[in-house]
């Protein structure tokens, strides 16, 4: 009886020719990204409202992740089934859109039935075939030649090649109208706020610090027992130490309180300004949490200390928080 270990062989030997077929594919593309790539991407920079994406079948899953991208991207895209738009969803594209089509054969039923809509709305199209002399491509404002020489599929009839060039030439489309959109990182993260990119851009320090009665702060005449109570009770492993005005002085970490044991110093009477590091690490309330992450990372400490355009302390956060917070 054959083991899985028995065609192991195969299986690798299968698996490389399918990434290197797929990788040709790709690599043909680049000779296509002439003139009416360039023409495509005006007609989608002119486009006043949105760019409607519409495939069947394994062009159409293609179709929806284009759609996702260009969204994302700051191209304001979404995806419409063909069969549906015939079905009342031609209600959805406006005068102002721009349609994208997918299809292989460039042939497809349902798109061939909305085509006489499409150009009755006055609406542009562009399309992404593999036959430039199909009807959907004739049809089209603009067509990009996505033809394979071959599917990866050794029968030669599941789309394999032809999706993925399909979605390349997707991707170069809506990375290439980001650009010059000018869309910045902060751009791109408002449309990704859930996700640790958006986390990252957009969380500020003040949205996760510690702050009021949550914060832990002594001032410069507390004796170090008390700046143990304190340090205990808001368990931040840190203790600042500032004036009457909460201008920040200090800092006692848990650090310091190992070195002042070594020390055999007496809690009760050292004062906190005589184990303090006074150039503490701080950071402003309106910084980026990522911020704090690389000042930390860069002073090697676990916590620092916030404090407003005056320079007093209105906060403090931890390496925790910033994990807390999806930061790290």
């Amino acid at each position: 009886m054959s083991t899985p270990n028995d065609f192991a062989h195969d299986f690798r030997t299968l698996g490389l020719a399918v990434v290197h077929t797929e990788s040709q594919a790709v690599s043909s593309l680049a000779e296509r990204i002439d003139e009416s790539f360039i023409e495509a991407c005006n007609v989608f920079l002119r486009c006043k409202a949105r760019v409607v994406v519409i495939g069947i079948g394994k062009s159409g899953h293609i179709g929806s992740k284009i759609a996702a991208t260009l969204a994302s991207t700051g191209t304001p895209s979404f995806f419409v089934h063909p069969g549906e738009a015939s079905h009342g969803d031609m209600g959805m594209i406006v005068e102002d859109d721009v349609v994208l089509a997918i299809s292989n054969s460039g042939e497809t039923d349902e798109i061939l039935t909305i085509l006489p809509l499409i150009k009755r709305l006055g609406v542009p199209l562009v399309s992404l075939t593999g036959n430039s002399r199909s009807t959907i491509a004739k049809a089209s404002t603009v067509n990009l030649d996505v033809s394979v020489a071959k599917e990866a599929c050794p029968l030669g009839l599941a789309p394999t090649s032809s999706t993925t060039a399909a979605l390349v030439m997707g991707d170069a489309l809506a990375v290439a109208l980001l650009t010059a959109k000018g869309i910045s990182a902060d751009d791109f993260a408002r449309s990704h706020p859930g996700g640790r990119l958006g986390k990252r851009l957009l969380l500020q320090s003040s949205d996760i610090m510690h702050s009021d009665d949550q914060l832990p702060k002594v001032p410069l005449e507390t004796t170090l027992r008390d700046a143990i109570v304190e340090m205990n009770s808001k368990s931040l492993g840190i203790t600042a130490i500032v004036d009457h005005e909460d201008r920040v002085k200090g800092i006692i970490t848990d650090g310091d309180l190992r070195r002042a044991f070594d020390k055999q110093m007496d809690v009760h009477n050292t004062l906190v300004n005589e184990i303090m590091t006074s150039n503490c690490v701080m950071i402003e309330q309106d910084s980026l949490a990522v911020d704090a992450l690389q000042a930390m990372q860069q002073h090697k400490i676990s916590a620092l200390l916030i404090v407003d355009e005056h320079d007093k302390l209105v906060g403090a956060l931890n390496m925790h928080d910033l994990l807390r917070a999806g930061v790290i």
